[in-house]
């Protein structure tokens, strides 16, 4: 779809309600739920939410980045909309290659990202600390791969980057493997439910235990093995799970799911989940 479609509103869907100050958190979903590039998306999006996920995963090309021109575009609509971003910083990055050249990349990734992004204040910097190297191979010696992101961490807080600012993820192996990296620099946490999931975490032992460092919180459904879906595929106990756990959170809970009908479906599952 052509991105001037958004001004032919009628070829898009929109919310029907306005989600703006409904709930405790800041409501947020990612900025890939029409199929367009992030300015029309955070147009279309920013009437009714109260901040946007800058979804950047990939690094590799300079096109899949926010132009400065962009990012001026991004502080208008934020300013004119009250509308606050949160970032998600590049996946195809590995801060724990056994390779300093592979590191020393994934530092300076992160760095221009902060940096391109940083007149919009995001509320938070999402980041993985990925187990895989750029061979996409696990690491099997977790101290070296321990050590080695220490180290991108050292060379990355160089600059004056806030360490409260950024969140780790919870990914695909037991959160503890990197908690004391985490309390070491000072760092938040990124709480993602559907990770844990995914991957049978205690979804409320996980909260209980790292909610008060928690900045932001991504929601999205499971079934099957599969995740990034809408909530309602989530069954009764575990939608109840949610609200419990999210129900007097002051951060952010970002919707991390990346189609209209998704969103949709999740924030009506939202008010339903609220009212269990």
């Amino acid at each position: 779809m052509n991105t001037t479609d958004i001004n032919n509103a009628d070829k898009w869907q929109t919310l029907d309600r306005s989600y703006k100050g409904k709930f405790p958190f800041r409501i947020s979903t990612t900025s890939y739920i029409y199929p367009a590039n992030i300015i029309p998306n955070v147009k279309m999006l920013s009437a009714y939410l109260d901040e946007i996920e800058l979804v950047l995963f990939e690094s590799s090309q300079k096109d899949n980045l926010p132009t400065q021109a962009d990012i001026a575009c991004l502080n208008n609509i934020g300013q004119d909309r009250k509308l606050k971003y949160n970032v998600h910083l590049p996946v195809d990055i590995y801060l724990g290659d056994r390779d300093p050249a592979t590191r020393n990349h994934a530092v300076a990734t992160i760095k221009k990202v902060i940096n391109l992004t940083d007149p919009l204040n995001p509320t938070t910097y999402t980041l993985h600390f990925s187990l895989r190297d750029k061979t996409g191979r696990d690491a099997t010696d977790k101290d070296r791969w321990k050590t080695a992101i220490s180290k991108s961490m050292d060379k990355l807080l160089e600059s004056n980057i806030s360490p409260a600012n950024i969140s780790i993820e919870t990914l695909d192996y037991p959160f503890t493997l990197v908690s004391d990296i985490v309390e070491t620099f000072g760092l938040s946490i990124c709480l993602d439910i559907g990770h844990l999931i995914l991957y049978d975490y205690p979804v409320e032992a996980y909260a209980e235990s790292l909610l008060d460092r928690t900045t932001i919180i991504h929601l999205h459904g499971v079934k099957d093995k599969k995740d990034h879906l809408s909530l309602d595929k989530l069954d009764h106990k575990q939608q109840s799970t949610i609200a419990s756990i999210i129900r007097e959170f002051k951060g952010t809970v970002s919707l991390e799911i990346f189609s209209f009908r998704d969103l949709y479906n999740s924030l009506h599952c939202l008010d339903t989940m609220f009212s269990i």
